[in-house]
């Protein structure tokens, strides 16, 4: 019944609101938000018979962030000309749920029929936008059930999603949601750093949420198991803190100086969209180093100063865009409907899976080489070695931790 009173509402205001856009759905947003047609090419007719069209909403980024949205970005725009698709993406006209929901309403207005929405900030939109329109299929990446249940509940809701009903805040038939084990590449990253010799480490998140905190505490967990392996628990310190944000500024970069300059921190694992860039400018007036998240970001980072990256801790965004559309075109939308799942290890081969380590742009060493890497992608997979996702405190460690709260 709440789904249902919540899609009236909204559909009496969304009426203003594709009024709004006019005739300009696929062209430029109203208000000045921005969309951009990246068309394959063929058309759907001429492309064998797909109906297919295909757009994608950035969060509170744009495609150029190397992260979240340049990733979904290039993913979908590389399936879109393969298959024939038309694609086009569209950049709210601010950071907020009303605008991101405006640029879904202007998507379906331009004829889109598949809307990919990379982050958890497309929560509103799941919950708002999918009893709307029923015939649009909603892929909803790194969005679970606490975030849908967070927008839906409201007021009251006491932030443990297992004491809700999470299909009752949308509509199941049409959306499609999934999130990643990140605590599995953080602690990839953590445990490689410390086999090739760092002993300093630090991590800078971006905002506190559940996906941040699941790579940091993954990353503190894979840097006391290789100190408990190599037998220098006493000499590995760990320093931890969260910019409040997903951008670097004066403050935080001032944080990362004290950091690296003061108090000895060799690399600095930026978890947080371009949060890095604060940490980037410290690390080069010291020597040190900076590991990337989510997707390879030695491109961007490695601009500040050649070999800056010593690894990124990734999500495997394009695998998921590719297979999810590729089955969409196949007709097998049944196999994706109302689920929510949580992607991780699906292989003993590191690049099938859903969070990895870049195997081009990691810095290999003696102490961490690809085989040692691929190695210990098989004793994830197997078992043999298991990192808890577990977010409720710090995990317990031998190797001292410092846990700074949040520079914002």
């Amino acid at each position: 019944m709440r789904k249902k009173i919540v899609a009236m509402f909204l559909a009496a205001s969304m009426v203003f609101s594709l009024a709004a856009c006019g005739s300009d759905g696929g062209g430029a947003a109203a208000d000045g938000g921005e969309a951009a047609a990246d068309n394959g090419s063929a058309g759907s007719e001429e492309s064998g018979g797909s109906d297919i069209n295909l757009a994608m909403i950035t969060d509170s980024g744009d495609i150029t962030d190397q992260s979240f949205n340049q990733t979904t970005y290039e993913s979908c725009k590389k399936w879109a000309e393969q298959n024939g698709v038309e694609f086009t993406y569209y950049k709210p006209d601010s950071d907020s749920d009303e605008a991101r929901n405006a640029s879904v309403d202007q998507a379906v207005a331009g004829g889109a029929n598949v809307i990919m929405m990379p982050g958890y900030m497309f929560a509103a939109a799941v919950v708002a936008q999918s009893e709307l329109y029923p015939d649009v299929k909603f892929i909803a990446l790194d969005v679970g059930a606490g975030d849908i249940c967070e927008k839906g509940v409201g007021e009251g809701y006491d932030y443990n999603p297992d004491n809700w009903d999470v299909t009752e805040y949308y509509n199941t038939d049409n959306v499609y949601c999934c999130t990643y084990q990140e605590e599995i590449s953080g602690y990839m990253a953590g445990y490689g750093a410390v086999k090739l010799g760092y002993r300093h480490l630090g991590f800078l998140g971006g905002m506190s949420v559940p996906a941040v905190t699941r790579f940091g505490y993954g990353y503190v967990q894979g840097i006391n198991d290789a100190a408990k392996e190599l037998g220098v628990t006493g000499d590995v310190e760990v320093e931890y803190v969260c910019g409040g944000q997903f951008y670097g500024d004066a403050d935080i970069t001032a944080a990362m100086d004290t950091w690296y300059g003061t108090k000895g921190v060799e690399v600095v694992f930026a978890c947080g969209g371009g949060i890095f860039t604060s940490a980037a400018e410290a690390a080069v007036k010291t020597g040190g180093k900076v590991i990337g998240v989510d997707s390879d970001q030695a491109p961007v980072i490695d601009q500040n100063q050649e070999g800056l990256t010593v690894t990124s801790a990734m999500k495997g965004l394009g695998a998921t865009v590719n297979t999810v559309l590729t089955d969409i075109k196949a007709g097998k939308w049944s196999e994706y409907a109302g689920k929510i799942d949580n992607l991780g290890m699906v292989s003993e081969n590191p690049e099938e899976n859903f969070v990895q380590l870049p195997l081009e742009s990691t810095q290999w060493g003696d102490g961490f080489t690809q085989d040692d890497y691929k190695a210990l992608v098989k004793s994830i997979y197997n078992g043999e070695v298991t990192i808890s996702n577990d977010i409720s405190a710090l995990p317990a460690t031998d190797v001292k931790v410092t846990d700074y709260g949040s520079i914002k």
